[in-house]
């Protein structure tokens, strides 16, 4: 039950493995305690609380990749923004290049600057609009950012949660449970506030 990117690929093999085992002896503990009477409630909390750190850790992920491919979308539309801003300030300095030069045909020079002037005009219009779109895709990245923020809050509460309730079976001292619980609870609440935000 790691939390973050994989990195390597060996990271990832033994944060499989360990999450594999970790489930395996979770499981016979919660086995162990069904058999026990007392520890039913300790057991139930931690299958729930399994379910739950999966559900969260799925949210945080594609919201992580929401994030992301939101910041692609941003980096483009500033890409985009920049571009148009190079070709009208180059384009303002070949006017004023050509306004200082002796020329031979002027007649192809008042061409190209009515023809530049026109695009300039366009570009002018469009940079504010490319500028706009630029900062409101910048503002989802932000609000997904902080979801997955959320979420990630919520899966570590969640997990240590289980953790806690999980070491009721070996010491069977219900404080532990209740521990649990309040990790639990805190950990629901992280995720959930995510649907507060806007």
């Amino acid at each position: 039950m790691a939390f973050g990117g994989s990195g390597s690929s060996g990271f990832g093999a033994r944060k499989v493995a360990m999450e594999a085992n970790e489930a395996g002896e979770l499981r016979e503990h919660a086995e162990h305690a069904a058999h026990e009477g007392s520890l039913r409630p300790v057991a139930f909390t931690m299958s729930l609380l399994a379910v739950l750190v999966a559900i969260v850790t799925v949210l945080g992920h594609r919201t992580h990749t929401e994030a992301v491919l939101k910041q692609n979308q941003t980096t483009d539309q500033w890409n985009l923004y920049q571009a148009k801003n190079i070709r009208d300030t180059d384009t303002g300095n070949k006017e004023d290049l050509l306004s200082v030069m002796s020329v031979t045909d002027a007649k192809k020079v008042a061409e190209i600057t009515k023809k530049d002037a026109d695009k300039q005009a366009r570009w002018k219009k469009e940079l504010p609009e490319e500028k706009e779109k630029a900062e409101a895709l910048q503002e989802k990245v932000e609000q997904a950012e902080v979801r997955a923020n959320r979420f990630d809050l919520g899966e570590a509460m969640l997990e240590i949660a289980l953790v806690t309730s999980s070491i009721t079976l070996l010491t069977k001292n219900r404080a532990y449970w209740l521990l649990g619980l309040v990790f639990g609870v805190l950990g629901i609440l992280s995720s959930a506030s995510v649907l507060l935000l806007k």
